[in-house]
């Protein structure tokens, strides 16, 4: 069963171990983070304490600002936190070479800052380096493949990385998250540079990979009604903390989009799943009786 729970630490273990077919444990205890260290005033995150358990697609919801990148930054050893531990199958990532981290944790950032003339069949094969050894290249393109086609983009398997548009760029670093093939893959905002089509096709991907592959996936969204739809639970931040997690049915309630994000909306059931519709509490009239009209001509 899949579920998120807050919970204390209760064991550890000294060596690292993942077991390829083992349910996966993510568990968070106390972590804190303020950049400067923790002396610092300027802090981020502090106390936040959950376990996700299970292989599922957990969003995590918020608004700018509240900390949503530094969480997974955390979570995946981009950032040392200032307080708390986080374990993965009871093993201090603390105690983890980033090396061996990297065998089964993925990230997918929000943007990329690489700009270099690669093949895109190049850029997703350096997902393959935390498994590369000597006579593993046919194996590696064979993974680099099977992302490619999953994604969708054998077409761009030849153009070079840094002459793709936005979008592309964003499928190409997914499939070199997925090329990682890793347990565990973290998103920032994965579906950012693609347009509705692609955004719904993409989130429902990853939900069907989290069962196909056993793989947790935890995502940062700003699209409320895809995150609803998709998600099997959803992590709500706030003021540097987690003010909602559970089902999308028990944290996007009216109440905590309006304490939250600070805006009116109306929440509906569609098939189950919760929809915000967004209320303008500013009754301004802007109908007036000028003639606005658009003209195709030709």
């Amino acid at each position: 069963m899949k579920s998120i729970s807050l919970k204390k630490r209760t064991s550890d273990k000294d060596q690292f171990a993942m077991d390829p077919d083992a349910e996966i444990d993510l568990e968070i205890n106390s972590l804190s983070f303020a950049y400067g260290g923790p002396d610092s005033d300027f802090k981020v995150l502090s106390d936040v304490s959950l376990k996700i358990h299970g292989a599922q697609l957990v969003s995590i919801l918020g608004p700018n600002g509240v900390g949503k990148s530094t969480f997974i930054h955390c979570l995946n050893k981009i950032l040392e936190p200032t307080g708390g531990t986080v374990m993965v199958n009871d093993n201090d990532l603390s105690e983890i070479t980033v090396k061996d981290l990297a065998k089964v944790m993925g990230y997918v950032p929000y943007t990329s800052s690489d700009n270099f003339p690669l093949s895109v069949t190049d850029t997703v094969l350096m997902g393959r380096h935390p498994h590369s050894k000597w006579g593993s290249i046919d194996d590696d393109l064979r993974v680099v493949h099977e992302m490619l086609t999953l994604i969708g983009i054998t077409d761009l398997a030849d153009r070079n990385f840094n002459e793709l548009s936005a979008g592309q760029h964003q499928k190409v670093m997914l499939a070199r998250g997925l090329a990682q093939e890793p347990r565990i893959l973290f998103l920032d905002e994965p579906t950012s540079n693609l347009d509705v089509r692609f955004q719904l096709e993409i989130t429902r991907m990853l939900k069907r990979l989290s069962r196909q592959k056993n793989m947790l996936v935890i995502m940062i969204s700003h699209d409320i009604n895809i995150a609803a739809k998709y998600s099997d639970n959803i992590i709500m931040l706030f003021d540097g903390g987690v003010y909602a997690v559970g089902r999308p049915q028990d944290v996007i309630t009216s109440e905590n989009i309006s304490h939250v994000y600070e805006v009116g909306a109306q929440v509906i059931t569609d098939n189950g799943r919760p929809h915000i519709v967004l209320v303008d509490d500013d009754d301004t009239d802007y109908d007036d009786d000028h003639n606005y009209h658009v003209l195709r001509t030709g």
